[in-house]
């Protein structure tokens, strides 16, 4: 059995911090910066909050905000 307590939130939301430029597709200047699980794993990405379009895409850390035990000594 789990100690971890029921989360209340019923949808998972990620932090992002508003970043400057325009998107390329559409020309909003709504970009955000934020980290995305996908394919091949963890992302730090840069997206258009009107069309969602890609402007930066950098691989995170391989287990994202997670450090697991004996890779910091």
């Amino acid at each position: 059995m789990h100690s971890f307590p029921r989360p209340q939130e019923p949808h998972l939301v990620a932090a992002r911090e508003p970043a400057q430029g325009t998107c390329p597709e559409c020309g909003s200047d709504q970009l955000a910066d934020y980290r995305v699980l996908s394919e091949g794993g963890w992302w730090d990405v840069r997206k258009c909050q009107t069309c969602l379009q890609s402007v930066s895409r950098v691989a995170a850390p391989p287990f994202g905000s997670y450090t697991p035990l004996g890779l910091e000594i």
